[in-house]
């Protein structure tokens, strides 16, 4: 037998090379061409529900966290509830504080009127904003709202003296309206004398004014009877309420 030139055998492999990539590619042509075609005839095929089997559950190395409750602050010279509503505080000079009056997510401001006026405590002038709690029944009517301020005073005169507070007259009360808001004002006096402290009574005051939701904010003043000059403050601040949209 005659050995084949180096040649010929590259020509005959080069040859048998092509034919097999013809093939492929008529194979591959022929596959999809089927797949195309036939999908619509072909029946879907169940696949079996996962068992736990031997397979171990892997803890997450970061568990979800409770949504925490929202608080009212004061950043900037604004009281913010926990809905960002927004209230200006009374001035500068005075100090943010928590909130003393029951309110939800509130937040709070005073001014010391008698410095230690007992030898150790500060008697002050105290200013609050927040939100209804969910404890108060509330509904968008004016009966509704007077209901409403009359039950927060009651909160929040028994959360700055005491549930034996002595009141003296009758409370007032006065419709308002804040940037298109509906909303309620009540005025009571606070029998406060007490020794060494040069003041005979302090005047509460609450507003409460509907948010347009099925709820409603809340601002309470405790305002020192000789320092009525902040009385008119509180309610102008009143009247610059925003409500987050």
């Amino acid at each position: 037998m005659t050995k084949p030139s180096g040649g010929s055998v590259q020509r005959a492999r080069l040859i048998g090379a092509v034919a097999l990539v013809l093939v492929a590619v008529l194979i591959t042509g022929f596959s999809v061409s089927w797949l195309w075609t036939n999908a619509s005839a072909v029946s879907p095929v169940d696949v079996p529900a996962g068992t736990a089997g031997g397979v171990k559950t892997i803890s997450p190395s970061l568990r979800p966290s409770p949504t925490p409750t929202p608080e009212g602050r004061v950043i900037g010279g604004l009281f913010y509830n926990g809905l960002d509503d927004t209230m200006p505080v009374m001035s500068a000079a005075w100090e943010a504080q928590g909130d003393r009056t029951g309110l939800a997510a509130g937040a709070g401001s005073t001014i010391a009127v008698h410095k230690e006026y007992d030898g150790d405590d500060d008697w002050v002038n105290y200013v609050s904003f927040g939100q209804l709690p969910k404890s108060v029944a509330f509904t968008n009517t004016p009966a509704g709202l007077k209901d409403a301020t009359i039950k927060a005073a009651s909160t929040a005169l028994v959360q700055l003296y005491d549930p034996n507070v002595k009141l003296i007259g009758k409370a007032t009360h006065r419709p308002l309206t804040v940037d298109g808001h509906v909303g309620h004002e009540l005025t009571i006096k606070v029998d406060v004398r007490k020794p060494k402290l040069p003041e005979t009574y302090s005047t509460v005051m609450v507003a409460v004014v509907d948010r347009g939701d099925g709820t409603a904010v809340v601002s309470v003043a405790d305002i020192a009877g000789s320092t009525p000059q902040w009385l008119p403050v509180w309610r102008t601040k009143v009247s610059q309420i925003q409500f987050k949209q």
